[in-house]
Formats: structure tokens, sequence, C-alpha cells
């Protein structure tokens, strides 16, 4: 019990002092300065918020870096949210070229397909890609194979020969097109 009454009293003696101990007897500022404190700061927000309002409502939204005029323009693309263009070219010669596999995802404007187990005609051997064409120009540095089997990876040899196809395909479509 007398525990008990021990931490009680330590208790409330740390409540009390935590509450700043404010004794009529301190030196802390009038009355009538707090208030005029209180008052400036209250004036100088409304500042703040008039000059925003002369600005027309434009803020920062803080993430993506960039002044909006109203909460609409939330939904406008930035240009953080930029289109990696694609060589069309090269994205027919790789939908030619793999038109064996049945395609599972594809995304033009990120330049990423890819398929899912196919046979190629007169093969044995079922495989699947994932292609990425990164690169509006037509070279080899633009397009990425990746080819696997149900086994695993297949040989560098194999994905570099499909390479080959796709890119001899899109320079035959793009002399094609040069002669219309």
């Amino acid at each position: 019990m007398r525990a008990l009454v021990n931490i009680t009293l330590i208790v409330g003696l740390c409540a009390v002092s935590a509450c700043g101990g404010g004794f009529r007897g301190s030196k802390s500022a009038p009355r009538s300065e707090r208030i005029a404190s209180a008052e400036a700061a209250r004036d100088a927000a409304d500042q703040r918020r008039e000059d925003r309002i002369a600005q027309n409502d434009r803020y920062d939204d803080g993430f993506s870096g960039v002044e909006r005029e109203t909460i609409w323009d939330a939904f406008k693309p930035t240009k953080a949210e930029q289109i990696v263009q694609v060589n069309r070219y090269l994205w027919t010669a790789t939908l030619d070229v793999l038109d064996f596999l049945p395609l599972q995802t594809v995304e033009p404007y990120t330049g990423v397909i890819v398929t899912g187990y196919g046979t190629p005609p007169g093969g044995g051997r079922a495989y699947r890609a994932t292609v990425h064409i990164k690169d509006p120009a037509l070279d080899a540095r633009s397009l990425n194979v990746s080819l696997q089997t149900r086994n695993g990876p297949v040989s560098a040899s194999t994905a570099r020969a499909i390479e080959d196809a796709i890119l001899s395909r899109a320079r035959q479509l793009r002399i094609a097109d040069r002669k219309l």
C-alpha cells in the first residue's frame, strides 16, 4: 500500500512539472504581449493565405515538384511520366518474327512484348520470349531479346539469331516503306 502511495505521488509530481509550472510569481511575458504576439502570428498566416489566393491558387503538391493550378491538374501527365518512343519497324518485325508465340502482354508505350510458350514451325522445343525495344533507332542496341525454354534460358547464340532475324525483318519493312 505504501509503495502505491509513493508511485502515485511520483507520477503526480511528474505530471505537474511537465505542465510548465507557470507560477504567478514567474517572470513570463505580460498577458497583453502574449495576445499581441498571437495576433501577429495570425496576421502573418492570413497574409500568406492571401498571397496564395493572389497567385491564382497555385500550389506545389509536394510530390512531383510541379506547380499545379487546380486539383484536376493532379490527373494530367507530368514530365516525369515521359513515354518511350518505340521504333515502329522493330515493333512490327518483332510481332512478325515471333508470330508463332502467343502474346501475353503488349505495351507499346514502354516497348515491352511478353509472350507465352509456343513451338516454332518445324521445331520440337517450346520457347517463351520477352522483348524490350528501348530506343527509336533502328539498330541492335535498341533491341533486347530474352528467350527461355521450359527447362531454363536458351543459349546466347539462339537469342542472337532471333535478334538478327528481327533486325533483318525491320530493315526489310523500312526499305519496303520507302518504296511507297
